[in-house]
C-alpha cells in the first residue's frame, strides 16, 4: 500500500473539530515519566501532545520532578503521584482512578531506571491492559520490558517507539535475529504477541504481527536529544484519536470502518509522518543549532502539510 493512501486511512482516524464539542472530546493523553533527573521529557512528550491537536495532557511525575516540569509550562496539568514509598494496591487503585478519564497513555519519557520509578512504570501497563488503553513504551518503558517482555506480552493495543540502541536490546532480549532488517521488527511484533513496533531510524519501519509500514518522510539530519519525545507525545494523541474513532465507528457504513487491529499501527504512521517533517521543517530553519524545543512550534505546520485539519 502507497503511503498517500496510509495517510488517507490516518486521516479518517482524526475527530473532526465541531462547534458543539467540550473540553476533552478531542482526546486526553496520560504521560507517565518524570524522575528526579529527568524533567524535560515529560514536557516535551506533553507539549507536542497538545500541539498535535489533543485538548489536554495529565503528566504524571516523580514528587521532586512536579516543580521543573510546571515551570515550563502554564499549559501543563502536572500530578505528582509517582511515589515509590507507595503500596503496590494503592498505586493500582490510583491508576485505575486517574486512567478513567484517559483515552490513551504515554510510558517512559523521563523515567529512568530506579527501581522503584521501574515498578510503579509496570503497574501502570498492567492497570491500561486491565482498561483496554492504547499504550506507547518509549524510553525508559523500554527498558522495563526488555527485562520483563511479559509486561506486554499479546497487548495489540500498545505501541513501542525504540531507537537503535533500544530496539537492538530488546531483539537480544527476546532471541530475534536482526541480519536482515526489513524483517527483524515484524519478527519482534511476533514475539511480543502482536504489539506493534515503530523502530526508529533513516527510514521508520511500523510493524505489527501481520505487517509492515515503511515511513521514509524527510526528516532533518540534526539528530538533538527529544526528538523522540517529540514522537511519542504525538503518537499517544494519534492513539487518543483512535480510541475516539473507535467510539464512533458504528456511525459509519460497514464497507468504511477500520478495524480495531489495525488502528495503532495507523497512528504510528501518522506520528511518524509528524515528527519527521516538523524535524526537516526546524532544520531547515535552523541548521545544527536546531534543539527539540525548536520544533514545537513545527508541529502543527507538519500536521497542516498533510491536510490532516478537519
Amino acid at each position: 500500500m502507497c503511503g498517500r493512501t496510509i495517510l488517507q486511512h490516518v486521516k479518517a482516524i482524526i475527530p473532526r473539530l465541531k462547534p458543539e464539542y467540550h473540553k476533552g472530546q478531542a482526546g486526553r493523553v496520560g504521560v507517565i515519566g518524570g524522575s528526579r533527573d529527568y524533567t524535560g521529557a515529560p514536557f516535551y512528550a506533553s507539549m507536542s501532545s497538545m500541539r498535535l491537536g489533543c485538548d489536554m495532557t495529565l503528566t504524571f511525575c516523580a514528587p521532586e520532578a512536579a516543580l521543573p516540569i510546571k515551570s515550563y509550562s502554564p499549559d501543563l496539568i502536572v500530578q505528582p503521584v509517582m511515589d515509590c514509598d507507595m503500596a503496590p494496591e494503592d498505586v493500582r487503585s490510583m491508576f485505575r482512578s486517574l486512567f478513567a478519564r484517559l483515552h490513551s497513555l504515554v510510558i517512559g519519557p523521563g523515567l529512568g531506571r530506579d527501581p522503584g520509578m521501574q515498578n510503579l512504570a509496570r503497574i501502570a501497563i498492567e492497570v491500561a491492559r486491565e482498561e483496554n488503553i492504547y499504550v506507547v513504551i518509549d524510553a525508559d518503558g523500554l527498558w522495563l520490558l526488555q527485562n520483563a517482555p511479559e509486561v506486554i506480552q499479546g497487548y495489540r493495543r500498545a505501541v513501542l517507539t525504540p531507537n537503535v540502541v533500544e530496539f537492538a536490546r530488546l531483539c537480544k532480549s527476546l532471541n530475534i535475529d536482526q541480519t536482515d532488517q526489513d524483517t527483524a521488527a515484524q519478527k519482534l511484533s511476533q514475539a511480543l504477541g502482536g504489539a506493534t513496533i515503530l523502530e526508529k531510524g533513516p527510514v521508520d519501519r511500523i510493524a505489527t504481527a501481520d505487517e509492515l509500514l515503511v515511513s521514509d518522510i524527510q526528516g532533518g539530519l540534526k539528530r538533538c536529544g527529544g526528538q523522540g519525545d517529540l514522537l511519542s507525545g504525538s503518537l499517544g494523541t494519534f492513539l487518543a484519536w483512535a480510541k475516539r474513532y473507535e467510539e464512533t465507528r458504528d456511525e459509519l457504513p460497514e464497507g468504511e470502518r477500520i478495524s480495531s487491529e489495525r488502528l495503532p499501527a495507523l497512528a504510528a504512521f501518522g506520528a511518524s509522518s509528524i515528527a519527521r517533517t516538523a524535524s526537516h521543517l526546524g532544520f531547515t530553519r535552523l541548521g545544527r543549532s536546531m534543539l527539540a524545543d525548536d520544533l514545537l512550534g513545527d508541529i502543527g505546520s507538519a500536521y497542516e502539510r498533510y491536510s490532516f485539519w478537519g
